[in-house]
């Protein structure tokens, strides 16, 4: 799996009202951040000192797997939160409401 940076900025942008309503979003959010950063900081660690082995390389691809799992977990949570639903669909109709303002300026 590569970090990708397009899909980290799109799960930030969408996070300021489910995290203000579905606590287990905003700790999941937080997990899942939280095992971002420490792989970007140990991967930079890595690099910087230039360390190559197989020590690194398992440690790398740990933090990576943790990574993968808090964002796979983050994107489950969604579909069956009531309150996370309720939030995408007001989302939704925002959105469809500036799209139409813009569209019959």
């Amino acid at each position: 799996m590569h970090y990708c940076p397009m899909k980290v900025m799109a799960m930030r942008s969408q996070q300021y009202v489910k995290t203000g309503i579905c606590e287990k979003y905003q700790t999941l959010l937080e997990e899942c951040e939280r095992a971002l950063a420490n792989w970007n900081e140990r991967r930079a660690k890595i690099t910087q000192s230039r360390l190559v082995g197989k020590e690194e390389g398992d440690e790398l691809l740990r933090l990576q797997v943790k990574y993968a799992r808090a964002y796979t977990v983050l994107q489950n949570h969604t579909p069956h939160c009531t309150f996370c639903q309720l939030v995408k669909r007001l989302e939704r109709r925002e959105s469809d409401a500036v799209f139409d303002g813009a569209r019959y300026r």
